[in-house]
């Protein structure tokens, strides 16, 4: 296991750049993608794609990003990709059924944004789950339901 205890930089840096582009063109990078949910853990485990064991423990001044090198040498390197987050775009069709879902929606503890009159919910598992709650809750109503990709602007 490998035990990671510093970000050593950033592949967006320019020296970095060079350096990692260099490596990708040996087969040298291993990307190691972690969840959004455990993005802002100082403490995890996790197994690269090429199957390195890392055991990362960061200090109280360091968190993880986008394009965080976590290792570099002359023969190889690990960085972190972040994954493509996934939101449920909810749209309700009345006022009293965006309150209900929007009481709901903070007493199960969702992480949302509000875009127009939709209300996004951030995907932390399958997609089914967060339906299932809804169907619930709304005993068999509707609410127009789809899910995007990528990143919702605050």
């Amino acid at each position: 296991m490998l035990h990671i205890d510093r970000i050593a930089g950033d592949r967006a840096d320019p020296a970095w750049r060079e350096r990692i582009h260099h490596l990708e063109h040996h087969g040298a990078v291993d990307e190691v993608t972690i969840p959004n949910a455990d993005m802002a853990r100082r403490r995890l485990r996790i197994t690269t794609p090429k199957g390195e064991d890392l055991a990362i423990a960061l200090p109280r001044d360091q968190k993880l990003f986008d394009g965080a090198v976590l290792l570099a040498d002359d023969n190889r390197a690990i960085v972190v990709r972040a994954e493509v987050e996934r939101w449920l775009r909810l749209q309700p069709r009345s006022i009293a059924e965006a309150i209900e879902l929007g009481y709901h929606a903070g007493n199960l503890h969702w992480r949302v944004r509000f875009e127009s009159e939709c209300l996004l919910v951030a995907l932390e598992g399958p997609a089914d789950a967060y339906y299932a709650r809804l169907d619930t809750l709304f005993s068999g109503r509707s609410i127009k339901g789809s899910i995007v990709t990528g990143d919702i602007a605050a």
